[in-house]
Order: structure tokens, then sequence, then C-alpha cells
């Protein structure tokens, strides 16, 4: 049976654009529910300043509540102080994000593409030197919601640039759910031809209905590893439009009778969607919620 690892980014990409603000010590709470569930992977916080992003006060807080050997952590690093403090607070594994355009560089952390690149370059040579793992996201590489498509070609450079400064990992991001299926299958067949399917990640948001389908092509391509979020929570303050994640009861439900292993156990995470629900004061839930409960009844 062939692994696939799911990286819930609930207690980060799922709360930060939630009106309110969850804290630290519930969000160790949900992310203690999601490792309880079998979830291997866990973004847990974002290393951003507190009046950019209020939903994440409390970074350093939450790191140091965990069990930093019961999962893998990780966090967001939006420039270099982002890291000091994500560096200082003890997790072992921190996330740069390079958007592939320039505007959405601008508006999401104020600098163009150009000093991006070169920002997330030195932050993860300086992460290697550390001993920390550094993996780089590369956002909007399916649609910008300021400059529209963006070319193959372009996404390619970004991750070349982003391998060659030591990034382990490069995780591509449909980050306002743009992509189609077609679109999909193109590029990751491009990326994972170029870089190895084995040092991808895909991230996809379900703005129209299509994160799964868009996951099912990724994984056909040879992708093993996926952001999702519990109870479909997500969005990015700074990209309109984006609408929730992948849910991460979707995808492990899709995987699990797909025949591929992942460790989680699905009805546990249905404990983590009911926390959710109450720490963010609305209805939650991917597209198999309904279903997964009635099946959790009918046993």
């Amino acid at each position: 049976m062939e692994k696939v690892i799911i990286n819930d980014v609930g207690p980060r990409d799922g709360l930060q654009n939630e009106s309110t603000t969850v804290t630290p010590h519930d969000r160790v709470a949900l992310i203690n529910a999601l490792i309880a569930a079998g979830v291997p992977a866990v973004e847990v916080a974002s290393f951003v300043s507190p009046h950019a992003v209020p939903t994440m006060v409390g970074a350093s807080e939450v790191v140091a509540s965990l069990d930093l050997d019961g999962g893998a952590f990780s966090s967001l690093v939006p420039n270099y102080k982002g890291y000091e403090l994500a560096k200082a607070s003890g997790i072992r594994s921190v996330a740069v994000v390079l958007s592939a355009t320039e505007t959405m560089n601008i508006k999401n952390i104020h600098m163009g593409l150009d000093e991006t690149i070169a920002v997330c370059s030195d932050i993860v040579q300086q992460a290697q030197k550390d001993g920390l793992e550094a993996r780089a996201y590369l956002s909007v590489a399916l649609g910008c919601p300021y400059e529209g498509p963006v070319a193959e070609e372009h996404i390619e450079s970004l991750g070349h640039k982003m391998f060659d400064a030591g990034a382990s990992e490069v995780i591509v991001a449909d980050t306002i759910g743009a992509a189609n299926p077609s679109q999909v299958k193109s590029l990751f067949n491009r990326m994972c031809t170029v870089f190895g399917s084995e040092r991808l990640s895909a991230h996809f948001h379900d703005t129209r209905a299509l994160a799964l389908a868009n996951a099912w092509q990724a994984l056909e391509c040879g992708v093993r590893k996926f952001d999702a979020s519990i109870g479909g929570l997500g969005g990015c303050p700074f990209a309109p439009g984006a609408a929730g994640n992948l849910a991460t009861e979707d995808l492990a439900t899709m995987l699990e009778q797909a025949g591929f292993e992942t460790g989680v156990n699905v009805d546990k995470l249905l404990e983590a969607v009911e926390l959710v629900r109450g720490l963010v004061g609305h209805d939650v839930g991917g597209r198999t919620l309904a279903w997964l409960i009635g099946r959790r009844s009918a046993d």
C-alpha cells in the first residue's frame, strides 16, 4: 500500500482568516486532536506581525506547548524577523512563502518579487546552517487574484531558485482555488519531471469545488504529500476570493477509499472537526462530512 502524507494547515492557514481569534491554548488543543487522529504533519503557526495577522498572535506560546517529538510540526516565516522568532521557539521546520507574481508579494509581505526571492533564499540558507528543515511555498502558482494566469515556465524557474537555495521541499500552491484538473496535470507533470515528485507537495483551495479533483491529478502525477485543512477552513487575508482549503477529512477519505495509506483515522478526524466548529463559532466541514457522520452513526 502506497503512503501519502497529509500536512494539516488548519491551525495556521485555516485559522488565520477567521474573524474570531482562537487562543494559543485552544490552537494547541486542535493540533493535539489532529495528532490523536493520526495526522502525521501539522503546520502549527505563522511567525508574522500580529498587526498584519492578529489571529496568529502567540505563535511562540503554541510551539512551547507542543511535544515536538510527537509529530512533524512546521511554521510559516514571512521574513527574517519571523525566522529568528521561529528558531528561538524551538520549531524544527520552517516554510518561506514566495508568491509567483510581483503584486501578490507586495500585497502579502510588502516586497517585490526579486526582493522576496532574495529574502526567501537567504532564510533557507540560514535555516540549513542552523540545522532546521526549510521548505518553500510557491504561492498563487496556478492563478493570481491581481495578475491572473501564471506561466508554467515561471513556476519552474522559481522552483529552481528555491531548490538551489537549499529548500528540502517546494509546495506548489493554488492559493485562490483558481486551478482546474487539466491545468494541474500539466503543471505537475512538468514540475515532477524536472524536480522529482518526492521533492514536491501540493496545496489546493476549494473555491470552485475542484480541490479534490485537482489533488487527484497531482496524485496521478506522482505527488505523495498534500496540504489540507481540518473542516475545510482557510483563506488568505491578502488574496481576494480565496475560499477554504481542501478539507482534511475529504482528502483522507478519498485516499483511504483509493487504497493509499495515510495513517489517519477518519472517524477521529470528526472529533477535530467538532472541536473546530466550537472554536470558530460557525459550521465547518468538507464535502464528505454528512456521509462520514452517517457512517459513524451506522457503526
